[in-house]
């Protein structure tokens, strides 16, 4: 079991691509996994025949454990059979199967299907089915004009499974719950947030911020038929302001304190089966638009757990808005390594005095989360209050 990602202690084995017997060659994808934050397909290193399966679908293997066994050339494999119960490990000459990310799946019949990313993005979105698309690209790969052409043609799309209603007990009998297993994602969640919560020494920082211009702002960009939303500002005054405020951008290593220069945000994304914050990179160096279209495409890979490990990890500062949900104000728990979290609620109308006057304002509360070890309440101060200004007056996000 190959580690993909940073946080992974164990995989979870979704799906054999090869069977038992199978001939395998260096960069064959044998099978998809299911990590803490995403699913991924591995493949083999070495040339061999698939002499047995000791990890069966949906069974569990820790990190550096064999999950399967290669016969090396020559050696008689052993035969077909299905993957049931782990096994004990084979006798030589069969050693285990390396593994590694895998960059294409499989189709059926063991082809492997080429489609390069955003072939496969646009394919999931229209309910296309990629094998039956012909690939124009290098070694028949399938390139995004070929999912254009073949959509124009009106292929026919893959229906969405319906889930079956749920059975309704009888009227008086008190249904018995149900038990579910902790998800790979549910886990790590788990574990880190133990971890996090009494070995991080947290402290809060709130302010109210008047959204009335950045939420024209939104409007003039909706009017040019530009997708900005007001998450899209927050994220773009976060940088800014981490930028202009570097003691904020540390992580606290061991016993060594580190300065970031580069500013990335983090973006929390809910997902059914947990939490997810993919890392917008250089966030202060992009416009307000590749923001915005950087972030949706982000948080819809990770909806579809197709994100990279590198796309998930590290990071100087993370946002996490609840405010479509309603919420007006909540603190929120750092992410680690990163030393700070800035928890955003919703936009909303309030009573406010301005001038002395009595005003009603789109007014929204933000709290900033802080890893004491590394950042003092000063620090916290400054950078919210840059925050604020560059939220209130936000034709200062342009320069």
């Amino acid at each position: 079991m190959p580690s993909l990602s940073p946080t992974m202690t164990e995989g979870k084995i979704v799906k054999w691509l090869k069977k038992q017997g199978d001939k395998v060659s260096s960069g064959d994808a044998v099978a998809e996994v299911e990590t803490d934050k995403s699913n991924l397909e591995i493949e083999a290193y070495d040339n061999g025949t698939l002499a047995e399966i000791v990890v069966g679908e949906n069974q569990m293997a820790k990190v550096g454990a064999p999950i399967a066994y290669l016969t090396v050339k020559g050696a008689k494999a052993a035969p077909a059979a299905p993957a049931a119960q782990p096994k004990a490990p084979a006798p030589a000459p069969e050693k285990p199967a390396a593994a590694k990310p895998a960059a294409a799946p499989a189709q059926a019949g063991g082809r492997r299907l080429r489609a390069s990313p955003v072939a496969k993005r646009i394919a999931r979105e229209k309910g296309l089915d990629l094998t039956q698309v012909s690939g124009s690209g290098p070694s028949g790969r399938v390139v995004k004009r070929d999912i254009e052409e073949a959509l124009a043609r009106g292929p026919a799309a893959v229906p969405a499974a319906k889930k079956a209603p749920a059975a309704q007990p009888a009227p008086g009998v008190r249904p018995e719950p149900t038990v579910l297993p902790l998800t790979s994602m549910r886990k790590v969640i788990a574990q880190r947030m133990t971890e996090v919560k009494p070995g991080v020494p947290h402290f809060y920082l709130t302010i109210e911020v008047d959204m009335e211009a950045a939420s024209k702002v939104r409007e003039e960009a909706k009017a040019m038929d530009l997708k900005v939303s007001v998450n899209d500002l927050i994220v773009k005054a976060v940088a800014m302001a981490v930028r202009r405020y570097p003691k904020i951008n540390v992580s606290l290593q061991g016993d060594k304190v580190v300065q970031f220069h580069s500013v990335d945000v983090g973006i929390a994304v809910a997902l059914e089966e947990g939490l997810i914050t993919p890392i917008l990179r250089d966030a202060d160096q992009k416009g307000l638009q590749a923001i915005a279209s950087g972030v949706r495409e982000l948080a819809e890979r990770a909806r579809k757990r197709a994100l990279k490990p590198e796309e998930y990890t590290g990071g100087s500062i993370t946002v996490s808005n609840l405010g479509m949900y309603g919420i007006d104000q909540f603190v929120a728990v750092i992410n680690p390594p990163q030393a700070s979290i800035l928890a955003v609620g919703a936009v909303s109308e309030k009573a406010v005095v301005r001038d002395g006057q009595l005003a009603v304002r789109k007014m929204m509360t933000a709290t900033l989360s802080c890893d004491h070890r590394v950042i003092d309440g000063a620090i916290g101060a400054e950078f919210l209050r840059e925050l604020r200004g560059l939220l209130e007056h936000p034709t200062r996000l342009l320069f």
